[in-house]
């Protein structure tokens, strides 16, 4: 009997859109922490203990990244998204703090955007309304582009995409030396076939729109520098500007030292930003 419990546990568990760590003061104020494409939670790990002693965390590690089984094929985001809004509801978490990386903070906005009444202020670090705007300029091309792009890393094995990760130099231009091993091994531990379907779903679905009905103060924290070959600050934050225009209550702040991981190439910047936000 044994046996088939923990079988059904597995599919159970196979079937989770992400899994939560708690930290932190369960009477305090809830902080939802989203990460980024192939991440895990640890990449909170410095938010987490800056906050712990007044606020109730929950960091989330996505399906497929990291480690997490990955979903079923489908719209990947939107089942991640909807899962994130019913935690919320069902644990009884009153007005939350979204802050998510990248894709979590794509995440963070699209639920503030669809439930303005659901969740408290936003921390957006380094991510955009609609990155795919960004990547694939033509508007016209860009699900093209994006299926294109798609397909060719959901058919690599998980040994293919690892040589790949390894090899490319890719994670060196948006993380620092700070945090290089821990995300490249949250990549390793990723898989290709998520990680294919968030990325498609992420570049073809446009909140530039849609952030006008988010109601919560929001701090965007953005970087430039781990762009620098092409792209200025100036442009960089153009993007920014551009892209949240219709988001009221917002705040954006430019790092000049750190890269995509702002919180781990420069926590110390990031830090001090959260508190000031957060006061």
């Amino acid at each position: 009997m044994r046996p088939l419990l923990l079988l059904i546990a597995a599919i159970l568990q196979a079937a989770e859109p992400f899994a939560v760590k708690l930290a932190g003061n369960p009477k305090g104020q809830p902080v939802i922490l989203i990460p980024g494409l192939s991440s895990a939670g640890e990449v909170w790990t410095q938010t987490v203990d800056r906050l712990k002693a007044n606020y109730h965390c929950h960091s989330l590690t996505l399906a497929g990244f990291a480690g997490q089984p990955r979903l079923s094929d489908g719209p990947y985001l939107e089942k991640v998204k909807d899962s994130i809004v019913a935690y919320i509801e069902t644990s009884k978490l009153k007005q939350p703090i979204l802050i998510g990386h990248s894709l979590g903070g794509h995440m963070a906005l699209w639920i503030a955007a669809e439930n303005p009444n659901l969740t408290g202020p936003l921390v957006i670090v380094d991510s955009l309304p609609h990155l795919g705007a960004m990547m694939f300029p033509d508007p016209t091309s860009l699900r093209k582009q994006a299926e294109g792009m798609r397909m060719m890393i959901a058919a690599q094995s998980k040994e293919q995409y690892g040589t790949y990760v390894k090899t490319s130099g890719m994670l060196k231009s948006i993380v620092g030396d700070k945090g290089l091993s821990d995300v490249t091994e949250w990549s390793l531990q990723s898989d290709p076939i998520a990680i294919a379907n968030a990325m498609f779903d992420l570049y073809t679905t446009d909140l530039r729109e849609a952030v006008a009905k988010i109601k919560s103060r929001t701090l965007i924290l953005a970087s430039w520098i781990g762009y620098k070959d092409f792209s200025t600050r100036e442009k960089t934050l153009d993007v920014y500007e551009t892209q949240f225009t219709k988001l009221p209550n917002k705040t954006i702040k430019m790092s000049d030292t750190a890269k995509h991981f702002i919180m781990l190439d420069d926590p110390e910047w990031y830090l001090m930003q959260l508190d000031t936000f957060l006061q």
